[in-house]
């Protein structure tokens, strides 16, 4: 029975000092498929503004025109480069996020040190539970 009283303890004890953390993140293989949907679709919509605007550059003349259409190529490198910038920092987001649970996982992974046998076994399996995947 003390094994079991110990163990439960163990886990109770782990369980309490790791609440701060509420539900474990997207892998960087999802956040990735995201980041890229969300650019695809950023990109497209860039090109879609682009014609837009490049039409509305038709009923121009001279320097008006020429103008106009610079704009528009500007407006649709700058919506193609910030789609591009914020896949990649959804990317590193993520690495880091992963990178953060990791580092969480070996502290909680010492504390069942402290422990033995169920207690520590409990203590371990919760952790793994927790930070991992």
């Amino acid at each position: 029975m003390k094994p079991f009283i110990a163990a439960l303890a163990g886990a109770a004890l782990f369980a309490v000092s790791q609440m701060a953390v509420l539900a474990a993140p997207d892998s960087v293989e999802a956040t990735e498929h995201h980041a890229k949907a969300d650019y695809k679709a950023a990109k497209k919509q860039a090109e879609a503004d682009y014609h837009a605007a490049k039409e509305k550059c038709k009923g121009m003349s001279g320097n008006d025109k020429d103008v106009c259409m610079k704009q528009a190529k500007a407006d649709y490198t700058a919506a193609k480069e910030n789609a591009k910038a914020a896949m990649k920092s959804n990317k590193a987001d993520a690495e880091a996020t992963e990178e953060k649970m990791e580092a969480e996982y070996k502290v909680a992974k010492e504390k069942c040190d402290a422990m033995s046998g169920d207690a520590k076994s409990a203590c371990i399996s919760e952790a793994k539970s927790h930070y991992k995947n």
